[in-house]
Protein backbone atom coordinates (compact mmCIF):
# COMPACT_ATOMS: atom_id res chain seq x y z
CA UNK A 1 0.00 0.00 0.00
CA UNK A 2 1.40 3.36 -0.71
CA UNK A 3 1.92 6.32 1.91
CA UNK A 4 -1.07 8.28 0.21
CA UNK A 5 -3.49 5.24 0.55
CA UNK A 6 -1.80 4.50 4.07
CA UNK A 7 -2.91 8.41 4.82
CA UNK A 8 -6.36 8.47 3.34
CA UNK A 9 -7.55 5.61 5.04
CA UNK A 10 -7.57 6.55 8.27
CA UNK A 11 -10.16 8.00 10.33
CA UNK A 12 -10.12 11.18 11.09
CA UNK A 13 -8.01 12.76 9.14
CA UNK A 14 -8.71 16.38 7.97
CA UNK A 15 -8.89 16.20 4.11
CA UNK A 16 -8.26 19.83 3.43
CA UNK A 17 -4.89 19.62 4.71
CA UNK A 18 -3.89 16.22 3.75
CA UNK A 19 -2.18 16.82 0.70
CA UNK A 20 -0.15 19.65 1.98
CA UNK A 21 0.54 18.45 5.40
CA UNK A 22 0.23 14.81 5.97
CA UNK A 23 -2.44 12.94 8.28
CA UNK A 24 -3.88 15.28 11.19
CA UNK A 25 -6.72 14.28 13.41
CA UNK A 26 -6.62 17.27 15.66
CA UNK A 27 -5.08 20.74 16.12
CA UNK A 28 -4.38 22.59 19.27
CA UNK A 29 -3.46 26.32 19.92
CA UNK A 30 -1.82 25.77 23.24
CA UNK A 31 1.37 26.24 25.87
CA UNK A 32 2.57 24.73 28.70
CA UNK A 33 0.80 24.94 31.82
CA UNK A 34 4.29 25.22 33.89
CA UNK A 35 5.19 28.80 33.35
CA UNK A 36 9.49 27.90 33.76
CA UNK A 37 8.60 25.34 31.00
CA UNK A 38 6.46 27.95 28.45
CA UNK A 39 8.95 30.36 29.15
CA UNK A 40 12.16 28.68 28.54
CA UNK A 41 10.19 26.83 25.29
CA UNK A 42 10.82 28.15 21.75
CA UNK A 43 6.87 28.21 21.47
CA UNK A 44 5.05 27.48 24.35
CA UNK A 45 7.28 24.71 25.83
CA UNK A 46 4.35 22.27 24.45
CA UNK A 47 7.03 19.43 23.66
CA UNK A 48 9.00 19.49 26.94
CA UNK A 49 5.73 19.61 28.25
CA UNK A 50 4.03 16.50 26.83
CA UNK A 51 7.34 14.94 27.58
CA UNK A 52 7.00 15.71 31.17
CA UNK A 53 3.60 14.34 31.24
CA UNK A 54 5.01 10.92 29.95
CA UNK A 55 7.45 10.45 32.27
CA UNK A 56 5.12 10.74 35.41
CA UNK A 57 1.81 9.58 33.82
CA UNK A 58 2.24 7.08 30.96
CA UNK A 59 5.13 5.07 32.50
CA UNK A 60 8.03 6.38 30.04
CA UNK A 61 11.33 5.70 30.63
CA UNK A 62 12.86 8.77 29.91
CA UNK A 63 12.96 11.23 26.58
CA UNK A 64 15.38 11.12 23.93
CA UNK A 65 16.12 14.11 21.98
CA UNK A 66 18.65 17.22 21.85
CA UNK A 67 20.63 19.18 23.62
CA UNK A 68 23.63 21.59 23.52
CA UNK A 69 26.37 20.14 24.28
CA UNK A 70 28.25 21.40 28.07
CA UNK A 71 31.72 22.06 26.83
CA UNK A 72 31.35 23.18 23.44
CA UNK A 73 28.03 25.17 23.49
CA UNK A 74 27.69 25.85 19.84
CA UNK A 75 27.61 22.34 18.98
CA UNK A 76 24.73 19.40 20.20
CA UNK A 77 24.79 16.36 21.39
CA UNK A 78 22.07 13.82 22.07
CA UNK A 79 20.30 13.15 25.71
CA UNK A 80 17.89 10.82 27.49
CA UNK A 81 16.21 12.88 29.96
CA UNK A 82 14.31 11.50 32.63
CA UNK A 83 13.70 14.34 35.14
CA UNK A 84 11.67 17.38 34.64
CA UNK A 85 15.42 19.33 35.41
CA UNK A 86 17.03 17.69 32.55
CA UNK A 87 13.84 18.65 30.28
CA UNK A 88 14.04 22.07 31.24
CA UNK A 89 18.08 22.63 30.31
CA UNK A 90 17.47 20.97 27.13
CA UNK A 91 14.70 23.44 25.93
CA UNK A 92 14.52 25.59 22.96
CA UNK A 93 15.25 25.30 19.51
CA UNK A 94 19.09 24.21 17.92
CA UNK A 95 19.31 25.22 14.49
CA UNK A 96 22.72 23.79 14.34
CA UNK A 97 23.58 19.95 13.36
CA UNK A 98 21.64 17.18 15.03
CA UNK A 99 21.14 13.42 15.01
CA UNK A 100 19.25 12.35 17.52
CA UNK A 101 18.83 8.59 16.31
CA UNK A 102 22.47 7.88 17.35
CA UNK A 103 20.60 7.13 20.53
CA UNK A 104 18.24 4.92 19.31
CA UNK A 105 19.86 2.04 21.23
CA UNK A 106 19.17 4.13 24.55
CA UNK A 107 15.96 3.53 23.54
CA UNK A 108 15.85 -0.29 22.36
CA UNK A 109 17.53 -1.20 25.61
CA UNK A 110 15.12 0.76 27.87
CA UNK A 111 12.80 -1.01 30.77
CA UNK A 112 10.15 0.95 29.63
CA UNK A 113 9.05 2.97 26.54
CA UNK A 114 9.94 5.95 25.73
CA UNK A 115 9.63 9.56 24.35
CA UNK A 116 11.36 10.68 20.92
CA UNK A 117 11.84 13.88 19.73
CA UNK A 118 13.33 14.84 16.40
CA UNK A 119 13.26 16.87 12.98
CA UNK A 120 10.82 15.67 10.94
CA UNK A 121 13.81 13.60 8.81
CA UNK A 122 14.97 12.05 12.42
CA UNK A 123 11.46 10.86 12.97
CA UNK A 124 11.20 9.63 9.03
CA UNK A 125 14.60 7.42 9.66
CA UNK A 126 13.20 6.40 13.10
CA UNK A 127 10.05 4.92 11.96
CA UNK A 128 11.91 3.31 8.99
CA UNK A 129 14.69 1.46 11.30
CA UNK A 130 11.72 0.17 13.71
CA UNK A 131 10.03 -2.09 11.18
CA UNK A 132 13.11 -3.93 11.28
CA UNK A 133 13.62 -3.58 14.96
CA UNK A 134 11.18 -5.19 17.02
CA UNK A 135 12.51 -3.91 20.62
CA UNK A 136 12.85 -0.31 19.38
CA UNK A 137 9.50 -0.65 17.52
CA UNK A 138 8.00 -1.25 21.31
CA UNK A 139 10.18 0.97 23.21
CA UNK A 140 9.01 3.94 21.16
CA UNK A 141 6.68 4.70 23.23
CA UNK A 142 5.63 7.93 21.71
CA UNK A 143 7.53 9.74 18.74
CA UNK A 144 7.37 13.83 18.12
CA UNK A 145 8.67 16.68 15.87
CA UNK A 146 9.08 20.27 15.70
CA UNK A 147 8.68 21.54 12.35
CA UNK A 148 11.94 22.47 10.80
CA UNK A 149 12.78 25.20 7.51
CA UNK A 150 16.02 23.23 7.17
CA UNK A 151 19.11 22.78 9.41
CA UNK A 152 21.80 25.29 9.02
CA UNK A 153 25.80 23.67 9.36
CA UNK A 154 28.41 24.60 11.84
CA UNK A 155 29.56 27.38 9.44
CA UNK A 156 26.30 29.09 10.17
CA UNK A 157 26.51 29.54 13.82
CA UNK A 158 29.95 30.13 13.29
CA UNK A 159 29.36 33.07 11.41
CA UNK A 160 26.59 34.42 13.76
CA UNK A 161 28.83 34.12 16.62
CA UNK A 162 31.26 36.08 14.56
CA UNK A 163 28.99 38.71 13.73
CA UNK A 164 27.49 38.89 17.76
CA UNK A 165 31.50 39.81 18.71
CA UNK A 166 32.25 35.97 19.89
CA UNK A 167 35.27 36.00 17.36
CA UNK A 168 36.75 33.22 19.19
CA UNK A 169 34.28 29.88 19.96
CA UNK A 170 36.45 28.86 22.47
CA UNK A 171 35.57 31.47 24.69
CA UNK A 172 31.80 30.91 24.44
CA UNK A 173 30.05 29.61 27.89
CA UNK A 174 26.58 29.27 26.88
CA UNK A 175 24.35 29.63 23.11
CA UNK A 176 20.67 29.83 23.25
CA UNK A 177 18.87 30.42 19.72
CA UNK A 178 15.74 31.23 20.78
CA UNK A 179 13.34 30.90 23.98
CA UNK A 180 13.14 32.88 26.92
CA UNK A 181 10.13 34.75 25.52
CA UNK A 182 8.79 34.09 21.95
CA UNK A 183 10.07 34.39 19.71
CA UNK A 184 12.89 34.63 21.78
CA UNK A 185 16.02 36.39 21.22
CA UNK A 186 19.72 34.33 20.29
CA UNK A 187 21.82 34.57 23.17
CA UNK A 188 25.29 34.02 23.45
CA UNK A 189 27.55 33.85 27.00
CA UNK A 190 31.09 34.50 26.78
CA UNK A 191 34.14 34.80 28.91
CA UNK A 192 36.09 37.72 29.53
CA UNK A 193 37.11 39.38 26.45
CA UNK A 194 36.63 43.23 24.52
CA UNK A 195 32.90 43.61 24.56
CA UNK A 196 29.98 42.66 27.01
CA UNK A 197 30.32 39.12 27.98
CA UNK A 198 26.59 38.57 26.79
CA UNK A 199 25.16 39.37 23.14
CA UNK A 200 22.04 38.99 21.65
CA UNK A 201 20.26 38.97 18.30
CA UNK A 202 16.60 38.94 17.16
CA UNK A 203 15.22 35.54 15.78
CA UNK A 204 14.74 37.97 12.47
CA UNK A 205 18.49 38.83 12.36
CA UNK A 206 20.00 35.24 13.63
CA UNK A 207 17.65 33.08 11.30
CA UNK A 208 16.47 35.37 8.85
CA UNK A 209 19.97 37.03 8.14
CA UNK A 210 22.17 34.80 9.32
CA UNK A 211 21.33 30.71 10.10
CA UNK A 212 19.32 30.15 6.92
CA UNK A 213 21.68 31.35 4.54
CA UNK A 214 23.78 28.31 5.60
CA UNK A 215 20.94 25.52 5.54
CA UNK A 216 22.03 22.31 3.39
CA UNK A 217 20.93 21.54 -0.29
CA UNK A 218 19.41 18.07 0.80
CA UNK A 219 16.98 20.82 3.30
CA UNK A 220 15.83 22.71 0.06
CA UNK A 221 14.57 19.51 -1.72
CA UNK A 222 12.57 18.47 1.63
CA UNK A 223 9.24 16.72 1.16
CA UNK A 224 8.88 16.47 4.96
CA UNK A 225 9.11 19.95 6.86
CA UNK A 226 6.08 19.29 9.40
CA UNK A 227 6.84 15.44 10.85
CA UNK A 228 3.96 13.67 8.88
CA UNK A 229 5.03 10.55 10.44
CA UNK A 230 4.85 11.25 13.96
CA UNK A 231 2.54 10.74 16.08
CA UNK A 232 2.66 14.62 17.29
CA UNK A 233 4.16 17.46 15.75
CA UNK A 234 4.22 21.40 16.71
CA UNK A 235 5.22 24.36 14.98
CA UNK A 236 4.76 28.39 15.41
CA UNK A 237 1.65 29.95 15.09
CA UNK A 238 3.03 32.88 12.35
CA UNK A 239 -0.73 33.32 11.56
CA UNK A 240 -0.72 36.87 13.44
CA UNK A 241 2.07 39.34 14.16
CA UNK A 242 4.39 38.46 17.43
CA UNK A 243 5.74 41.04 19.26
CA UNK A 244 9.34 39.80 21.12
CA UNK A 245 9.33 38.53 24.34
CA UNK A 246 5.31 37.49 23.88
CA UNK A 247 3.78 34.47 25.72
CA UNK A 248 4.82 31.26 23.82
CA UNK A 249 2.25 29.72 21.94
CA UNK A 250 2.41 26.80 19.75
CA UNK A 251 0.53 24.45 17.06
CA UNK A 252 -0.16 20.96 18.29
CA UNK A 253 -1.08 18.09 15.44
CA UNK A 254 -2.64 15.36 16.89
CA UNK A 255 -1.56 12.76 13.64
CA UNK A 256 -2.00 9.55 15.25
CA UNK A 257 -4.68 7.98 17.66
CA UNK A 258 -2.10 7.56 20.27
CA UNK A 259 -0.59 11.25 19.59
CA UNK A 260 -4.55 12.13 20.25
CA UNK A 261 -5.00 10.90 23.34
CA UNK A 262 -1.91 11.71 24.68
CA UNK A 263 -2.60 15.47 24.14
CA UNK A 264 -6.00 14.77 25.31
CA UNK A 265 -4.56 13.42 28.59
CA UNK A 266 -2.09 16.17 29.06
CA UNK A 267 -4.89 18.82 28.75
CA UNK A 268 -6.99 17.40 31.52
CA UNK A 269 -4.37 16.71 33.84
CA UNK A 270 -3.24 20.39 33.52
CA UNK A 271 0.30 20.07 31.58
CA UNK A 272 -0.64 21.77 28.81
CA UNK A 273 -3.22 24.53 27.69
CA UNK A 274 -4.70 24.28 25.00
CA UNK A 275 -7.71 24.86 22.84
CA UNK A 276 -9.00 23.13 19.36
CA UNK A 277 -7.79 25.19 16.45
CA UNK A 278 -9.73 25.43 13.08
CA UNK A 279 -7.89 23.51 10.22
CA UNK A 280 -7.25 26.94 8.24
CA UNK A 281 -4.51 28.46 11.26
CA UNK A 282 -1.79 25.52 10.14
CA UNK A 283 -1.47 26.72 6.01
CA UNK A 284 -1.84 30.77 7.14
CA UNK A 285 0.62 30.12 10.41
CA UNK A 286 3.36 28.41 7.80
CA UNK A 287 3.03 29.62 4.50
CA UNK A 288 7.09 29.41 4.01
CA UNK A 289 6.59 25.66 4.85
CA UNK A 290 3.72 25.72 2.31
CA UNK A 291 5.75 26.71 -0.50
CA UNK A 292 9.02 25.25 0.04
CA UNK A 293 6.72 22.28 -0.28
CA UNK A 294 5.21 23.63 -3.35
CA UNK A 295 8.34 24.07 -4.77
CA UNK A 296 9.64 20.33 -4.47
CA UNK A 297 7.92 19.34 -7.99
CA UNK A 298 9.89 21.73 -10.06
CA UNK A 299 12.83 20.82 -8.34
CA UNK A 300 12.81 17.28 -8.56
CA UNK A 301 12.03 17.77 -12.52
CA UNK A 302 15.13 20.22 -12.26
CA UNK A 303 17.17 17.36 -11.01
CA UNK A 304 16.26 14.67 -13.21
CA UNK A 305 16.06 16.70 -16.24
CA UNK A 306 20.05 17.33 -15.57
CA UNK A 307 20.45 14.00 -14.17
CA UNK A 308 21.64 15.54 -10.87
CA UNK A 309 21.16 12.94 -8.03
CA UNK A 310 17.26 13.38 -6.28
CA UNK A 311 15.67 11.74 -3.87
CA UNK A 312 12.75 9.19 -4.81
CA UNK A 313 10.08 10.48 -2.90
CA UNK A 314 6.60 8.03 -2.93
CA UNK A 315 3.20 8.97 -2.03
CA UNK A 316 3.87 12.92 -1.79
CA UNK A 317 1.23 15.08 -3.87
CA UNK A 318 4.15 17.46 -4.93
CA UNK A 319 3.05 18.25 -8.69
CA UNK A 320 -0.86 19.63 -7.17
CA UNK A 321 1.30 21.32 -4.66
CA UNK A 322 3.26 22.90 -7.62
CA UNK A 323 0.48 24.24 -9.76
CA UNK A 324 -2.08 25.28 -6.83
CA UNK A 325 -0.26 26.79 -4.19
CA UNK A 326 2.70 28.83 -6.43
CA UNK A 327 2.56 31.84 -9.17
CA UNK A 328 3.96 31.64 -12.52
CA UNK A 329 6.75 33.18 -11.72
CA UNK A 330 7.36 30.87 -9.23
CA UNK A 331 6.41 27.98 -11.03
CA UNK A 332 9.58 28.92 -13.15
CA UNK A 333 11.84 30.22 -10.45
CA UNK A 334 11.27 26.53 -8.78
CA UNK A 335 12.60 24.76 -11.79
CA UNK A 336 15.74 27.73 -13.17
CA UNK A 337 16.54 28.28 -9.64
CA UNK A 338 17.84 25.01 -9.09
CA UNK A 339 19.17 24.48 -12.64
CA UNK A 340 21.67 27.40 -11.21
CA UNK A 341 22.24 25.59 -7.91
CA UNK A 342 23.01 22.48 -9.46
CA UNK A 343 26.25 23.91 -11.05
CA UNK A 344 27.04 27.04 -7.95
CA UNK A 345 26.63 24.15 -5.07
CA UNK A 346 28.61 21.42 -8.20
CA UNK A 347 25.41 19.03 -7.59
CA UNK A 348 26.66 16.60 -10.25
CA UNK A 349 30.01 15.46 -8.49
CA UNK A 350 30.32 12.66 -7.48
CA UNK A 351 32.48 12.32 -4.28
CA UNK A 352 34.37 9.61 -3.05
CA UNK A 353 33.94 8.15 0.11
CA UNK A 354 36.99 6.77 2.45
CA UNK A 355 36.23 3.20 2.94
CA UNK A 356 36.57 1.85 6.63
Amino acid sequence: MSRASEIWQRQGVIGSLVREWGPILDIWEGYAADPEIRFNGSSGGVLSAISLYCLEHEGMHGVLHTAADKITPYLNKTVMSRTRGQILDAAGSRYSPASPCEGLHQVESAPAPCVFIGKPCDVAALQNVRRLKPDLDVKAGLVMACFCAGTPSTNGTLEMLRQMDVDSPGDLISLRYRGCGWPGKTTAVKTAGPGPACRELTYRQSWGDILQKYRQWRCYICADHTGESADISTGDPWYRAIEEGADGQSLILARTLKGQRIIERAISTGYLVAEKADAGLLPSSQKNLLKARARLWGQMAALKLLRAPRPAYQGFQCFSSWRTHLTYREKVQSILGTVRRIYSKNIKQRIALPLR
